[in-house]
């Protein structure tokens, strides 16, 4: 049996898609590959929270993981997926500060890799890439007065995430690059941050080859 543990925020969740979202979709996937393959066993935690941050994954880690692992077989295997940064990049636009600083992101994204070693290999570890924003509808946030989803935080963000997998040989999946060079890829996000039904489908997608080509599902 394998077990994959998917930690992230709203968009983990699967805000706004009437199929439940992109991890939904990678659940729905695999089911159809256990029902073709009864050899195969896929057990999928969805442990997206709305409005996380680094710091709030990295403070329930532990205790979320251990809840799903405890009466763990030793022959069973353990995937992670992380996708955090976007809320961790908001700015607030009165004391001009970023909700977690970068520094602090970097130190938290490095002491996840730490955390998930406790329990899996590294080759097993997965984060994703941040998606884009529209900042024409997220420059002020609606919901959230006073602050900003930015897209050159966003990308300052990304990238520093793809160098700590990089400098720890974790495999990093880019949602950013290929998600921002669909044509009118603003029509993919609903309200300039959260995916539609569609944007869903296609970070799915990424997520699923991604995950096939390094041989961790089938």
């Amino acid at each position: 049996m394998t077990l994959i543990f998917a930690f992230g925020t709203s968009t983990t969740y699967g805000a706004w898609d009437v199929e439940g979202g992109w991890v939904q979709r990678l659940r729905k996937y695999l089911d159809q590959q256990q029902l073709a393959n009864l050899d195969l066993y896929y057990v999928i935690y969805n442990l997206g929270v709305s409005g996380d941050t680094s710091q709030d994954i990295l403070e329930r880690f532990t205790f979320e993981t251990e809840q799903r692992t405890k009466l763990q077989d030793e022959q069973e295997d353990i995937i992670f997926l992380f996708s955090v940064g976007v809320n961790d990049s908001m700015f607030d636009n009165k004391t001009k500060k970023h909700q977690i600083p970068l520094n602090t992101y970097v130190k938290n994204i490095s002491a996840l890799i730490q955390q998930a070693k406790k329990y899996t290999s590294l080759s097993k570890i997965f984060f994703l890439g941040s998606k884009p924003v529209d900042d024409t509808k997220v420059d002020p946030i609606p919901w959230k007065a006073g602050c900003s989803y930015l897209t050159t935080a966003v990308e300052l963000y990304d990238a520093n995430c793809a160098e700590v997998c990089k400098k720890n040989k974790i495999p990093f999946i880019d949602i950013y690059i290929p998600f921002k060079q669909q044509r009118n890829y603003s029509k993919l996000l609903l309200d300039g941050v959260h995916p539609t039904t569609e944007g869903h489908k296609f970070i799915f997608e990424l997520v699923k080859d991604f995950l096939v080509q390094q041989k961790v599902i089938p």
